[in-house]
């Protein structure tokens, strides 16, 4: 099962590079994608007819997709439902994307597979210890999103990927990792996810892939980041999909 995650920036020139990563899409071996920042449904659209060969969607809203969450998927999706985390101070405009967790069931050819899609809320000050004001928010929705991954049917393997906004060694993903009983496709792996800037050098790895097995089963993954570099836009201007890269994962699920 090939899976990807990928943050694709709701600002600037969306529907250009909305077009240009359906087309990737289309043209890749993903089974399973799952995006961020999907402000609109009218995207949500865009992206289906550049990508034909994802005939199952799963997103929530009517004008505004809920999170901002969309999940693709070449094999049928038998349900999914959004849970919307907390509201939580400072106020900001991030608050407008309404974040939260998207759960879904994958009917694949090995089987269900639950995948949550999700996007905690961003760390403006770039300071990840405990005791600071944004840490402390992605606490919280990382203690709504636990007992969701704890409700989900043991016999089912699980993936939870996309945008958490924390570090790998940051000590409320490392908790919640534990505690659910999850592994980290990418542990070990010091490469950012977030795109280098000069204003910000040596950002750390926001998005993860993280796996649980089925009960009586294993399940492995291998990962690697995709995206890192300029593809041609439709009017032929080379640009970035995202700035974030992707978070390409194969998993394996054995008895």
């Amino acid at each position: 099962m090939r899976l990807l995650t990928l943050n694709t920036l709701y600002t600037g020139d969306v529907p250009a590079r909305l077009r240009a990563l359906g087309g990737v899409l289309d043209r890749s071996d993903y089974d399973i994608v799952c995006l961020q920042e999907v402000m609109y449904r009218r995207h949500a659209r865009l992206i289906r007819r550049a990508a034909p060969g994802y005939r199952y969607v799963a997103c929530s809203g009517t004008v505004l997709l809920k999170g901002g969450l969309v999940l693709l998927s070449r094999w049928p999706i038998s349900r999914y439902r959004f849970v919307r985390y907390p509201t939580t101070g400072p106020v900001r405009g991030e608050l407008l994307m309404r974040k939260g967790a998207q759960v879904a069931s994958v009917t694949t050819p090995a089987g269900e597979l639950a995948v949550v899609n999700t996007h905690l809320s961003a760390n403006r000050d770039d300071d990840w210890s405990p005791t600071n004001r944004y840490t402390r928010i992605a606490a919280g929705e990382l203690a709504r999103l636990a007992p969701l991954i704890t409700a989900i049917d043991p016999s089912l393997p699980v993936a939870v990927v996309g945008d958490l906004n924390l570090p790998r060694d940051s000590k409320p993903l490392i908790d919640f990792i534990t505690a659910g009983g999850l592994s980290d496709v990418l542990a070990g792996d010091t490469r950012p996810t977030y795109r280098p800037t000069p204003r910000w050098p040596s950002p750390p790895a926001l998005d993860h892939v993280l796996i649980r097995a089925a009960a009586g089963e294993t399940l492995t993954g291998s990962a690697d980041l995709v995206f890192q570099d300029k593809v041609t836009l439709g009017e032929g201007r080379r640009a970035y999909l995202s700035d974030h890269y992707g978070v390409r994962a194969k998993l394996t699920r054995s008895k």
